[in-house]
């Protein structure tokens, strides 16, 4: 047989082999039934590759890592002992969330729910510009014209708290899932939504017949028939949120840039290598890395050579990105994430995606004509409820919905500020107040059991009225989550789906 007749025959051999491993792709591997095919009750199976990036995100391939303090704790506050955990790859906004980006979001809002007499969502959205305020200070350009002057379109938005970072999230989430159906021709865009019929993705997932759809045009796979989308259909995105605190930290480290096989060659104490906060570029050298207070009075340097050229906040695109090609991961503001503080947290969370903070919740639904279907409230949202107590008696993995206090501050761990558990010997019954009350100054209680709350939420990485202790990914600190301040901003994140890395790299 010559050259040619074998080149044949492999091609033809590689073409059946293909054929036959498609032929298995489109077929049950335990039943044999085919996908996709109406005669045997048409299981629709639609093709899939993997989880697409979203607007703004860049994928961290996760890992393992040491996390906690990397430095001296010369504040004494031992709330962040070194200890190794792994944390799943997830997705992250390349910068923090600009003024401009918050801006859209207010425009929105106002547009949306302002004409239908719910004013009250706009108003609770808008940045506190009071926060710039300071008795000895002259701070009045910033008041008027931090937030809205184009000249700061670039920079961080700041005065948000907690809670409106994550309704700016959720709003994200909604407004993004929308346009990629629009773009795929699923829905059509409607330019002027209102209060009530607004695009929603869990609305949209629970209901078959979703008021702001009427024109669908997903095609059912087997039948032909037009349908909503669904999640099994793999183009709408997982939620938008706040990161945690192991994913925050661990992107900000970036140690993806020092790895060689399994090793890490250098471990960071900042976002970058080295000890100081100047670059050793050769075409850079001794420029400032981050936007930071130098020292006592400098926050910007000398004039005719300014050390990062940044006053106040900076640009969300300025110094260099991390190994991650992340911006801003140390310096400018700090960011808010989605953890409850506690000061032992490092004692008790999990080694892989370690998190404290879970309230489990599930959706309200009513019996309609025999289907189960989330009920909307009044603007287009389902409204959650914790999960019922006595419904997870036998679980093993959790019993009860709200799990900050857990095993630190819940009944088994309370202990109130006499030294006495939670059991009152004396009265004979159960204390029912807790050390760590959303309501510390409760004059019921009598008592102020501690400066942290339930609400109290970690805040990382250094700002802008720093000093250079502040800069390192480990250094982590508390604010009640409906508080604002001039130097917190915060970044979005996303999980990642299915395989830790990129398939298509």
């Amino acid at each position: 047989m010559n050259k040619t007749k074998l080149i044949i025959l492999a091609i033809f051999v590689s073409i059946s082999f293909m054929s036959l491993q498609s032929c298995r792709r489109s077929a049950s591997n335990t039943t044999g039934w085919e996908y996709n095919n109406p005669k045997n009750g048409g299981f629709e199976v639609a093709p899939f590759e993997e989880q697409m990036t979203g607007p703004g995100l860049i994928l961290i391939e996760g890992g393992t890592f040491v996390m906690g303090r990397a430095e001296q704790d010369v504040m004494y506050e031992w709330n962040n002992t070194p200890r190794r955990v792994s944390v799943s790859s997830f997705y992250m906004d390349e910068v923090e969330v600009r003024n401009l980006d918050y801006l859209e979001y207010l425009h929105w809002l106002y547009r949306v729910f302002v004409p239908a007499d719910y004013a009250v969502v706009y108003r609770k959205a808008l940045p506190d510009t009071l926060v710039w305020r300071n008795k000895l200070a002259y701070n009045e350009p910033q008041v008027e014209y931090y937030l809205r002057h184009p000249a700061y379109r670039e920079y961080p938005v700041v005065g948000v708290s907690w809670e409106q970072a994550n309704d700016y999230c959720s709003w994200r989430t909604d407004r993004v899932n929308e346009m990629i159906l629009v773009e795929t021709g699923v829905i059509v865009l409607s330019p002027e939504p209102s209060a009530e019929g607004y695009f929603n993705t869990e609305s949209y997932l629970s209901y078959e017949d979703y008021e702001g759809n009427s024109d669908r045009r997903f095609q059912n796979l087997v039948t032909g028939e037009y349908r909503n989308a669904k999640m099994e259909d793999g183009i709408l995105l997982p939620n938008y949120r706040l990161p945690t605190e192991a994913e925050w930290e661990f992107a900000a480290l970036g140690l993806i840039g020092n790895t060689l096989g399994e090793r890490i060659l250098e471990r960071r104490l900042y976002p970058w290598n080295g000890h100081i906060t100047r670059t050793d570029d050769n075409r850079f050298y001794g420029d400032f890395v981050a936007n930071m207070r130098r020292g006592k009075g400098d926050y910007m340097g000398i004039a005719g050579h300014l050390n990062d050229a940044a006053d106040i906040t900076a640009p969300v695109y300025s110094y260099w990105p991390n190994d991650y090609g992340l911006y801003n991961m140390g310096g400018n503001v700090s960011e808010w994430v989605m953890d409850v503080y506690r000061n032992q947290s490092h004692e008790y969370v999990n080694e892989l995606s370690p998190y404290r903070g879970n309230v489990y919740q599930t959706r309200v639904i009513e019996d309609v004509q025999e289907n189960l279907i989330a009920e909307r409230d009044t603007i287009g949202k389902i409204p959650m409820v914790p999960v019922s107590d006595f419904k997870n008696n036998r679980r093993r993995n959790y019993r009860e919905s709200d799990n900050i206090n857990y095993m630190d501050g819940d009944f088994g761990s309370n202990v109130l500020t006499d030294g006495t558990s939670n059991w009152n010997t004396k009265a004979g019954s159960l204390n029912t107040r807790s050390m760590y009350s959303s309501d510390p100054m409760n004059k019921e209680t009598q008592d102020i059991y501690s400066l942290v709350t339930d609400k109290s939420r970690v805040y990382k990485g250094g700002s802008w009225k720093d000093l250079q202790y502040w800069m390192g990914p480990g250094q982590r600190r508390f604010l009640e989550q409906d508080e604002a301040t001039d130097y917190i901003g915060f970044r979005c994140a996303m999980a990642r789906l299915g395989a830790p890395i990129s398939q298509t790299r």
